[in-house]
């Protein structure tokens, strides 16, 4: 944690520099004034400290000064999850490793991680725990200290050995003492001690982007010995080797949290613990750990870690959300789209959401090459397999899709789609491996669902104060759009709001029953209203749904998501249809519902499938892919979105001309 690390927590302290990064990389001096130091230039007097970066070919400049005036070090570098692409690609860092006593890859003086892992007890029971949790979320999640691998690249056939290069004169090769002849007795060891099995040399990321040169290249290869250049998912890697060898790269502590026992040939700060077989052992560092304990000093303890969207140091878990929204975002869209079904005011905002990376190309026709993947809206999508369908998310605006306000989350699926439960879709294939969750992702949905009922948001996050109720059993009915895709194709046998309040009056004659009009009818953008409303007790018009959910004790539906936000209040839910939360054991189904819905998630497990693992979001700040927990701050504190004079003049156009336009929903 940010307050955990040995810098956080002091008086302000001024850091004098002499390496010109730390002025032009406005992140890294963002992290250090976060973290109490004024960067300054000159002189430092008493009191002051010089800030020099690691070993690099700079800092022997601050050494000099620091010395000559007796000020003390901080020496900094990027922490272990450092950000999707490698420094030298432009990208800065999540977070920094600030340390006063020396630099964690170099053995020749202990840094604060080595005295850490050396002296700290590290046997916190909720320390640990959360160690365990973030470990098989970095596992989960692909995450390495560059995350930006393609999960569609094929992991080689398993029993291979790994030797890992690093670039040359790098300083943690460097400090390790590396050579090009100590690599090269690294690679005849690898052969040597493993005879028979293949060998794959691991180039660095800088090295197979061109940026530095390594210490092997295609004259090493031979019949057995093969360079891998590819961003391949590093956890794929590691579970497929047999064994693993290197000088003192990071993915030999990541070789260790997959659970390998790596051969270590210098002195990186994860040798010397037991968890390494050591070619050249430290005689100081004598303790042996778990590597729940290593990962906790590493990852937890000792990093400065940084949230780009609060502006704020943060916690490690914080940053995994990070980086589970951005890798998603690249993973998705590094080699480009085409899109079809997109009306023309949709595309902008589809370009900020999935053309970051590579511009979208707007065509009826798939890329012919198949180097490009193609999304269709949902809503256009023929029955054709082979296409992404795009919907919007379920924490989708404040405002109306028919007034056409963009959304902050847009699901992409590439079985099916949500509300269409005549074929399998994405979503239930995500409930399903949420039947049981780790206490780290139980954690999270309970604190998701925590801060929904407690800020009162819902999808569209509009409307007024309900209505004053009459007293007794409250039953809420939602009407529907009665065109929408969902009701065409997830609605049993009742599919109008007449037919739902029909059936929901007779089912219960003595309830209150509270009627709400959808807003998009209500606007009279869509249709679905209704003349005869004798039926319900009141009807509950610009009503916010979240504040009708809070008096209610039970929904009657027939798709509609206000079903899955009553779930999140404890309110009991009836479905006549078989909306995406219907079936799994957590409603009262009297429609037809799938009975490939066999699993039986908690509600928590549903909530992580729906609004963690499906959706995409876009912070509307930033202009960054992030986690649901900020497009909720956005949702929280944000106003309406400004449409456009020529976006609320289109939405009154539909309204007048065409019902059946499926624009935003």
């Amino acid at each position: 944690m940010a307050d955990e690390n040995p810098a956080a927590g002091c008086e302000r302290s001024r850091l004098f520099v002499f390496n010109g990064g730390f002025l032009t990389q406005g992140r890294i001096r963002r992290i250090l004034d976060l973290s109490g130091y004024d960067i300054r230039l000159g002189l430092p007097g008493p009191g002051d400290m010089v800030g020099i970066w690691g070993n690099s070919p700079t800092a022997h400049r601050g050494r000099g000064i620091a010395a000559t005036r007796n000020t003390p070090l901080l020496r900094v570098e990027d922490a272990f999850l450092r950000s999707l692409q490698p420094g030298r690609s432009g990208e800065p860092p999540l977070g920094l490793l600030l340390d006063r006593s020396g630099v964690h890859f170099d053995p020749e003086q202990p840094s604060d991680l080595e005295r850490m892992l050396g002296s700290h007890p590290l046997d916190d029971t909720a320390l640990l725990d959360r160690a365990r949790g973030a470990m098989e979320r970095m596992r989960e999640l692909q995450l390495s200290k560059y995350s930006a691998h393609d999960p569609d690249i094929p992991a080689p056939e398993p029993g291979y050995v790994l030797v890992v290069d690093q670039t040359r004169d790098d300083a943690a090769v460097t400090a390790s003492g590396g050579t090009e002849a100590l690599f090269r007795e690294m690679l005849v060891a690898a052969q040597v001690e493993n005879p028979g099995a293949r060998v794959l040399v691991k180039l660095h990321p800088e090295t197979a982007a061109g940026y530095r040169s390594g210490h092997f290249s295609a004259q090493d290869a031979t019949e057995r010995v093969t360079l891998l250049d590819q961003a391949i998912n590093p956890w794929s890697l590691l579970e497929g080797a047999v064994g693993v060898y290197t000088l003192s790269s990071q993915f030999g502590f990541e070789a260790i949290l997959a659970g390998h026992k790596p051969r270590v040939f210098g002195d990186p700060f994860y040798a010397g613990w037991g968890l390494t077989h050591d070619e050249n052992p430290l005689p100081r560092r004598q303790r042996n750990l778990t590597r729940a304990q290593l990962f906790a000093a590493a990852m937890v303890l000792y990093p400065t870690w940084y949230d780009p969207y609060r502006d704020t140091l943060c916690e490690l878990e914080t940053v995994l959300d990070t980086l589970e929204a951005q890798t998603r975002a690249w993973r998705q869209d590094h080699r480009g789209w085409t899109a079809a079904g997109m009306r023309v005011w949709k595309r902008p905002h589809l370009q900020k959401f999935f053309g970051r990376h590579k511009k979208i190309r707007f065509t009826e026709s798939p890329d012919p090459a198949g180097l490009r993947p193609h999304m269709v809206w949902a809503s256009r999508a023929g029955p054709d397999d082979g296409v992404v369908r795009v919907e919007d998310g379920f924490l989708r605006s404040r405002g109306l899709g028919a007034q056409l306000v963009p959304p902050l989350s847009l699901v992409t699926d590439d079985q099916g789609i949500y509300y269409d439960p005549t074929r399998p879709s994405r979503l239930e294939t995500l409930i399903a491996a949420r039947e049981a969750l780790r206490p780290d992702q139980q954690l999270r949905a309970e604190r998701l669902v925590a801060r929904l009922v407690r800020e009162g948001l819902s999808k569209y996050n509009a409307g007024g104060p309900c209505p004053e109720l009459p007293k007794g059993h409250r039953i809420l009915v939602p009407g529907q759009v009665e065109d929408d895709a969902s009701i065409l194709k997830g609605a049993g046998e009742v599919k109008t709001n007449l037919g739902l309040l029909r059936r929901t009056r007779e089912a219960n004659p003595g309830a209150v029953i509270i009627y709400k009009p959808h807003p998009d009818v209500e606007a009279g953008l869509r249709d679905g209203a209704i003349v005869d409303e004798d039926l319900a007790d009141v009807v509950a018009t610009n009503s916010d749904p979240a504040a009708l959910l809070a008096q209610v004790q039970e929904v009657w539906t027939m798709t509609s998501l206000t079903g899955f936000e009553a779930l999140l209040r404890g309110v009991r839910v009836t479905t006549l249809g078989a909306p995406f939360y219907a079936g799994w054991g957590l409603t009262q189904d009297l429609g037809a519902v799938p009975v490939r819905r066999g699993a039986r998630p908690s509600l928590l497990g549903l909530v992580h499938a729906a609004l963690i693992d499906y959706p995409r979001y876009l912070d509307p700040v930033t202009g960054l892919p992030c986690p649901v927990e900020v497009a909720i701050d956005r949702l929280a504190a944000g106003k309406p979105a400004h449409t456009g004079l020529l976006n609320r003049l289109l939405s009154k156009a539909q309204g007048v001309f065409s019902t059946h336009a499926h624009l935003w929903r």
